[in-house]
């Protein structure tokens, strides 16, 4: 609650909700939605000093929490329809879905299948038609985008995440809340409609300090790289906060093949300046197969770097976990830092290098700051809270005489 209340102090918090919120946690967000609600309920019990509004005046506040039962059940055959279990009218919903939560299943001509994101989107859009226009506004929050990588047509291709966001706005979708989207540039397909794409960086680095005290973040010990151009940005974004050097990769691929969906890289090719005997720290949006970032890190070893840092918003492991784990045994990467925001396989928990970022506060701090119309701005950018945390990294290292300043 602290840096919260320290964060926002400075403003007068006296203000009202839009409407008594309301949070449905579709299949596969039940353990976000659970501890987002649980934030928000601690909340509901502070002064109008430490919240941003006063809760307990609002109608719905009387609620034992802000969960909204929901039901999507399937007939035999697949078909499927939305069911709100509890009236809705009046109230301001926030919508949880994780298009990625293969883990969610459904029985289909008596044989069990699992739900892929085409399925978690028609889900999505069953349970805002069930509202039939009663909520006082509708936001989504989709940590990640449904079709994100299919976000630009090449050649005879369907634009299909441009598609989706406007099948929302047409069904009276308000805000759309996303983080770290592939190209935040979408958003040109729905432009009177709210659209945020949220960069979890402090989170993710601040996970990364709470594990290992033994980082030295200097220009001498540390760099930053970016792992293709499509990732600069972000990379940039770290390396500037931190005041940290920064590389970059560009892969070379074979335009002429398609494997899996994708042209399969020939090479990787570096500009910037010598890792040689840095820890490197590597930002990237997504861990899919997680070949590439293997690739990198060994790229990076053979220009002898040191410890190899990887950082990224969400950590698919679509081929498994095996391979980081030789990656992890043989000394070509040190620790895979990702976020809650989708379905992780549970046995990622059981390993050595793996750190998860917990993003639960964070969402009920969009929530409760949007539920009551303030401004966003200052959650958006973690710049002073990054700085404030490598403050305090920096000063128990000198407590514990690890380094001197």
């Amino acid at each position: 609650m602290t840096d919260f209340v320290s964060t926002w102090n400075k403003d007068s918090f006296l203000t009202y909700p839009v409407g008594p919120l309301g949070l449905i946690a579709m299949p596969g967000t039940e353990e976000m939605g659970i501890k987002v609600n649980s934030w928000l309920k601690k909340w509901q019990d502070h002064t109008e000093e430490s919240m941003p509004g006063d809760m307990s005046t609002t109608p719905g506040a009387e609620r034992q929490d802000f969960l909204i039962d929901v039901t999507c059940p399937r007939f035999g055959n697949g078909e499927a329809k939305g069911m709100i279990k509890e009236s809705i009218r009046g109230y301001d919903m926030y919508i949880l879905c994780d298009p990625g939560a293969y883990n969610v299943e459904y029985e289909m001509f008596g044989r069990r299948v699992p739900m892929s994101p085409d399925e978690h989107f028609a889900n999505l859009k069953r349970i805002i038609a069930a509202m039939g226009g009663k909520a006082k506004r509708v936001t989504v929050i989709m940590p990640m985008l449904y079709e994100g990588r299919q976000h630009r047509r090449s050649a005879r291709e369907s634009l299909d995440c441009a598609m989706a966001l406007q099948e929302l706005e047409n069904m009276g979708v308000s805000n759309i809340i996303t983080f770290d989207a592939h190209d935040p540039r979408v958003q040109n397909a729905i432009p009177t409609t709210g659209f945020e794409s949220i960069m979890p960086s402090y989170q993710i680095f601040k996970a990364l300090l709470k594990k290992d005290k033994t980082l030295r973040i200097d220009k001498e010990h540390m760099m930053i790289v970016s792992p293709d151009e499509g990732a600069i940005d972000r990379n940039i974004f770290y390396a500037s906060v931190l005041g940290l050097d920064m590389g970059l990769f560009y892969k070379r691929r074979d335009y002429t093949r398609i494997v899996n969906g994708r042209n399969p890289i020939v090479a990787h090719e570096y500009l910037g300046d010598s890792v040689e005997g840095k820890d490197v720290f590597v930002a990237d949006d997504m861990l899919s197969s997680g070949e590439s970032i293997i690739d990198l890190a060994k790229e990076l070893k053979k220009r002898k770097a040191n410890r190899i840092f990887a950082g990224c918003t969400f950590a698919l492991f679509t081929n498994g976990i095996d391979a980081f784990e030789e990656a992890y045994r043989n000394g070509f990467i040190d620790r895979v830092i990702s976020t809650n925001l989708t379905y992780r396989k549970p046995e990622l928990a059981e390993t050595e290098w793996f750190i998860e970022a917990d993003m639960s506060k964070y969402i009920s701090f969009i929530i409760a700051t949007l539920n009551h119309d303030r401004s966003l701005s200052k959650l958006l950018n973690p710049y002073d809270r990054i700085h404030a945390l490598l403050k305090r990294y920096n000063n128990e290292q000198m407590a514990a005489g690890m380094r001197l300043i």
